[in-house]
C-alpha cells in the first residue's frame, strides 16, 4: 500500500492545498529531473504550489494509476487532469518518487510533463528527438 501516495491523492482531490503541504517535511526536498531550475526546498513553496494550482484548475482531479512501495520509497503514477479557469483543457501525466521520513514526504522527484495532445507520431518524434542521419 502506498500510504504517503494514497493521502497525496485524496489531498489533491480534496483541493485542500494546506493537506497536501501537511504531507511534506518541513525540510522537504523537491526536484523535477527534467527541469532542474524548478527544485526547492521547504514546505511553504509546497504551499505556495498548490494553492496555485487549485486557483487555476478549479476543477482539478487526480488520479493514482499505479503505486509501489519499496522500504521508504514510494513509486506512482499520476494522472492530472480539469480545466483552465479559461476554459481550455489541463492534463499531465508521469510518476512521482518519494522518500518519506517519520510518515512525511522528506524527498520528491517528478517526472511530470503536459500531455501533448498533437498528432507526431513516434517516427517523427524520434527524427525531432535525436535526428538521426538520412538514410541513403
Amino acid at each position: 500500500m502506498a500510504a504517503l501516495l494514497e493521502r497525496l491523492r485524496d489531498a489533491m482531490n480534496a483541493h485542500d492545498a494546506e493537506g497536501v503541504a501537511s504531507l511534506v517535511a518541513p525540510d522537504y526536498e523537491s526536484t523535477q529531473p527534467a527541469h532542474p531550475s524548478r527544485a526547492f526546498r521547504g514546505r511553504d513553496q509546497v504551499l505556495s504550489n498548490w494553492s496555485a494550482v487549485f486557483r487555476g484548475v478549479p476543477d482539478f482531479a487526480a488520479e493514482l494509476t499505479a503505486a509501489a512501495v519499496d522500504g521508504d520509497t514510494e513509486w506512482g503514477e499520476f494522472d492530472w487532469r480539469g480545466s483552465h479557469i479559461d476554459g481550455s483543457a489541463f492534463a499531465m501525466r508521469g510518476v512521482v518518487i518519494l522518500s518519506a521520513r517519520n510518515g512525511l514526504i522528506a524527498r520528491m522527484r517528478l517526472y511530470v510533463e503536459p500531455v501533448d495532445s498533437g498528432s507526431e507520431d513516434i517516427d517523427v518524434a524520434v527524427q525531432d528527438l535525436y535526428r538521426p542521419p538520412a538514410n541513403d
